[in-house]
């Protein structure tokens, strides 16, 4: 067995794979919190084992990867450990779950990356400070909400004509493909009276639809039209909505796997398999 671990700020996420005949099957995957990186790590390790009733000796070998992976220099257990780049990870774990050959992967964490992946190679386009980070801080700021469920929560409230500017608002002409409700403005139209569930519907609106304009973007010159949305913030489910609505306007192809949130744990396994 092969386990993959990406380790983020306090999140570590693992995931456990065995060959079966010529293809790599996974077997678990879950993640865990702590105050800091290797508590993280070997605690996701430990409570892995014990939930699949793995003994050391069936574990190959560990492959880590994340912004906390240099924290695992000296291995883990005597198991053989290596360290594989972040964005190959980020690349083969979200084909892998989109069970695409071709795709632009988008990983919205803490900030956003976004790569382009193939059977040629895996290459890192760039990315932005916008992500998941932005919004926990938002939030907690102006709403006094400090987790992604408590954000989702809320959100469910929000009324976004109360934040942002929407070609309704200015225009009563239809201007090309754009819908009425197309963002002018993220928080070109903020009231007065706006509660906290409309702020925080609008950064969800804002953040989503940055991240989702920078990967179209991407695609822009090239004929690969699907692109790969994974990370902890894109199991959000605002998510979902806010992509389908630039899918109607751009030619482009959106999806958010099952397990996205693992995807990078994935990836990081399956490099020793390639």
């Amino acid at each position: 067995m092969v386990l993959g671990i990406d380790v983020g700020g306090s999140t570590t996420k693992i995931v456990g794979f065995c060959q079966k005949g010529e293809t790599a099957e996974c077997i678990g995957m879950l993640q865990v919190q702590a105050s800091d990186q290797v508590t993280s790590a070997f605690g996701a390790f430990g409570k892995f084992t014990a939930e699949y009733g793995l003994r050391m000796n069936d574990i190959k070998k560990i492959v880590v990867t994340g912004v906390g992976a240099s924290y695992l220099e000296k291995g883990m257990y005597d198991i053989p450990t290596t360290r594989v780049d972040e964005f190959i990870a980020i690349g083969l774990g979200g084909l892998k779950l989109a069970e695409l050959s071709d795709a632009f992967i988008v990983s919205v964490g803490t900030g956003t990356a976004i790569v382009k992946a193939n059977p040629d190679g895996i290459t890192h386009l760039g990315g932005s400070g916008v992500g998941g980070g932005m919004l926990l801080n938002l939030a907690e700021r102006f709403a006094g909400v400090h987790s992604y469920a408590g954000i989702t929560e809320i959100a469910k409230h929000g009324d976004l004509s109360a934040i942002d500017l929407r070609l309704c608002d200015i225009s009563h002409e239809k201007i090309g493909n754009l819908p009425p409700d197309t963002t002018v403005s993220n928080f070109g139209n903020l009231r007065d009276n706006a509660q906290p569930a409309d702020i925080v519907l609008g950064f969800i609106n804002m953040i989503f639809e940055s991240i989702g304009m920078m990967a179209i973007f991407a695609t822009r010159g090239s004929n690969v039209k699907d692109i790969v949305l994974t990370g902890a913030l894109s199991a959000t489910e605002h998510a979902a909505t806010v992509f389908d609505t630039l899918a109607q306007i751009h030619p482009v192809n959106f999806h958010i796997p099952k397990d996205a949130i693992f995807a990078t744990a994935v990836g990081a396994a399956l490099s020793e398999y390639k």
